[in-house]
């Protein structure tokens, strides 16, 4: 089952807007999230927020916010689970049911369906499709499209579709999409044709959970191991949990002991249950589906996640939380879990276990192997990133300094290096003098070999000369910035003389 444009919807719920306005939930500068009157209005996820609101002036505009979400959700999963056994969270918009039980009991799979969207919308107030197919992956994208495949014919239903289906929200397949795109295979079904030994030969791990997925089967093949008994964490409270700030203080610490007995036995998680018991002898159990195996840190998410939607719901329990207790129902094996380098600074455990992995590629490869970027001083914005080795000082050493020539800001967000061809407007090279004079303004820019485009604005020339002492025969070179129709902003570079080469220095985004 799932909720369209969740993101949107709980977002909007929280603030009060009206579910009919144009909206989107940016994370950063981009759109992760947008409704569908913003969609017909032209904006997209992914798309920069200058972008969106120049196409869509009206957009109401939040902030991505996982917690918000999760805890706004529990009441449609709480309304689907009154109706089915065996609900499981995949994610914030997304739930899963074993179909046989409750289609059996309620005179098949469409009545289940439509009993399903009945129940959410008069219970929880929000609209949602169902779809049925064998498989989580497949399900998923069937109740993107209201069907019901019929029962062995998952592969069937997947093949015509795009391969961008691959990069669902919360998967982070785009690098593997690209690749895919690529090498022309344009289809779940084009994927899926190739052997899974090739697959597993030739494409990053990522890959072969994704080729099992196209193919209808389960994302990965069962544990065939016995679990150990002592993997079940469970915590008791001397005074019971009322607040969402006690049950956020409590998920860390619960997430990192669940982590680490799964570590010690080798094992990861995907799929958790998650028992409250309170006070008065109420148990509340929620399961989370995850597609990659849960770290501590998003066990413990998923933890503070369920106790908020309980503790804020409209049903919440009638007393304190006085037990919890998290459950492995699936686990797979660890070497499945890759650690991010994307925590270090922010989780102590996982930079420490970061730094100890470089110092050992460090003695493998040599110090000059791994190296962290530093801004320092410069004139250009390629000048004045420092690569330091590993576990040397980062310390700047130059940015004080005066700079003569330094480019204004703000600098490019992309560092390029692309060559470029500058016209003027009767179609020759523009060129500029020594005493940093345009002999005529830029008409037209091509970069990469690609079609001209015109020229909206220019700013500039910028002399850089060398640093002294002047090497003889050297000469300087001229920065200019200019905006390209299509809302592009680029910072160009060419040595000063009668026949200056242009490549393309930066990026504005």
């Amino acid at each position: 089952m799932w909720c369209p444009d969740w993101p949107v919807v709980a977002a909007g719920a929280a603030a009060g807007t009206p579910p009919t306005a144009p909206a989107a939930v940016f994370s950063g500068s981009r759109v992760v999230a947008c409704s569908a009157s913003a969609r017909r209005a032209g904006v997209g996820r992914g798309m920069r927020r200058r972008d969106a609101q120049s196409r869509c002036p009206e957009l109401v505009v939040h902030q991505h916010d996982p917690d918000r979400d999760a805890r706004l959700f529990e009441p449609v999963a709480a309304a689907v689970e009154r109706q089915a056994v065996g609900v499981e969270v995949v994610r914030p918009g997304v739930v899963a049911v074993p179909v046989a039980g409750a289609a059996g009991y309620f005179g098949g799979e469409a009545a289940l369906a439509e009993l399903l969207i009945d129940e959410v919308a008069a219970q929880a107030g929000v609209e949602c499709q169902v779809g049925i197919a064998d498989g989580l992956f497949a399900a998923t994208l069937a109740a993107r499209r209201a069907v019901l495949v019929p029962a062995g014919e998952a592969a069937k239903f997947l093949a015509p579709l795009p391969i961008t289906e691959l990069n669902q929200p919360g998967d982070d397949r785009g690098e593997l999409v690209g690749l895919l795109q690529r090498l022309g295979l344009r289809t779940l079904g084009a994927f899926a044709a190739l052997a899974e030994r090739d697959v597993a030969g030739r494409f990053p791990r990522d890959a072969i959970v994704a080729h099992r997925q196209v193919r209808g089967l389960a994302e990965r093949p069962p544990l065939r191991r016995a679990l150990p008994p002592d993997l079940v964490v469970t915590e008791e409270f001397d005074h019971p949990l009322h607040r969402v700030d006690e049950a956020a203080f409590v998920a860390k610490t619960l997430g990192e002991r669940f982590f680490a007995g799964l570590a010690n036995h080798g094992l990861a998680c995907t799929r958790l249950a998650i028992v409250a018991v309170t006070e008065a002898g109420e148990e509340r159990v929620r399961v989370w589906r995850c597609a990659e195996p849960l770290t501590a840190r998003s066990t413990a998410d998923r933890v503070r996640w369920q106790c908020e939607g309980w503790l804020t719901a409209r049903d919440r329990p009638t007393a304190g939380i006085v037990r919890l207790r998290l459950d492995p129902e699936e686990v797979v094996g660890g070497q499945a879990l890759q650690l991010q380098l994307g925590s270090m600074g922010r989780d102590a455990d996982a930079a420490e276990r970061a730094g100890r992995a470089l110092v050992r590629i460090q003695g493998l490869l040599g110090p000059d192997a791994v190296v962290t970027p530093l801004l320092d001083g410069g004139r250009g914005p390629a000048e004045r990133v420092r690569l330091i080795p590993w576990g040397e000082p980062r310390r700047p050493v130059t940015a004080d300094r005066p700079w003569p020539g330094r480019l204004p800001a703000p600098s490019p967000t992309v560092v390029s290096r692309r060559p470029a061809v500058v016209l003027d407007a009767v179609g020759d090279v523009v060129r500029c003098t020594e005493r940093g004079e345009l002999g005529y303004p830029p008409a037209t820019v091509a970069v990469d070999g690609g079609p001209p485009r015109c020229v909206l604005g220019s700013a500039g020339p910028w002399i850089v000369r060398p640093a002294l002492p002047l090497r003889r025969g050297e000469p300087p070179l001229v920065r200019i910035q200019v905006v390209l129709e299509g809302d592009v902003a680029l910072l160009l570079k060419a040595v000063v003389g009668e026949d200056p080469q242009w490549t393309v220095e930066g990026w504005y985004d």
